[in-house]
């Protein structure tokens, strides 16, 4: 799971999310291992859809795990980015099977709304590292940069079996991430800017597997 660090547990404002306690007492509770008494008793306030209301972390985190797309999201963490946090929280609402973090270990948590906690958080110290377990994993590594040659997101086949690799904000992925990559890709873009937010660029790229390969009757 993710790194210690700071940031919010759950949603900040009391009564802006969630459920009070289970009515009618514990005698009333339903049963089952996957529910946390303590939330039955007291309420659930975290961020989560109705469906893992008053579930315990582990048992939501494990059918999360069940439900995984085949692909995983990484990051190049250089210079200490700080889309790492909304790049988790994505990849969480997106149902990957894990983040990588390569480069420095630290992150800022604060972005990733705890979402940490319910998927599979790895670190690789370089890019070998993760092409690594790519390999020993069947994924083929996608860099998504708007770098020349680079095939456009929009009309390129993704593997279903994939790693999307995000360079750090500004600088874009590496020299060598690009070489460990089995594709390039890029965003169409038609403004002044020459970059879109890393955070930005992640969402829109795990959103395109999804509408290639995801069963949307499994969404919620």
């Amino acid at each position: 799971m993710g790194d210690e660090g700071g940031g919010p547990s759950e949603w900040a404002v009391p009564g802006q999310v969630g459920v009070g306690p289970w009515p009618g007492g514990p005698e009333a509770w339903p049963r089952g291992e996957h529910y946390d008494p303590e939330l039955l008793e007291h309420g659930d306030t975290r961020n989560v859809v109705d469906a893992y209301r008053y579930w315990r972390r582990e048992a939501v985190a494990a059918e999360l795990a069940r439900r995984a797309h085949p692909f995983h999201v990484a990051i190049e963490n250089f210079g200490h980015d700080h889309n790492i946090g909304t790049v988790v929280r994505t990849a969480n609402a997106f149902g990957a099977a894990g983040v990588h973090v390569v480069g420095r270990r630290r992150w800022n948590r604060r972005g990733a709304m705890v979402t940490d906690r319910y998927l599979d958080v790895h670190h690789h110290d370089d890019v070998a590292g993760l092409a690594a377990f790519a390999r020993a994993h069947g994924l083929a590594v996608v860099a998504v940069d708007n770098t020349p040659g680079a095939q456009r997101l929009e009309t390129a086949d993704l593997p279903r079996a994939c790693l999307l690799l995000f360079g750090q904000e500004g600088p874009g992925v590496t020299g060598e991430a690009r070489e460990a990559a089995a594709l390039t890709v890029s965003i169409a873009q038609f403004g002044s800017t020459r970059s879109i937010n890393a955070g930005v660029a992640a969402g829109i790229a795990m959103h395109a597997w999804v509408r290639q390969h995801a069963d949307l009757d499994t969404a919620w």
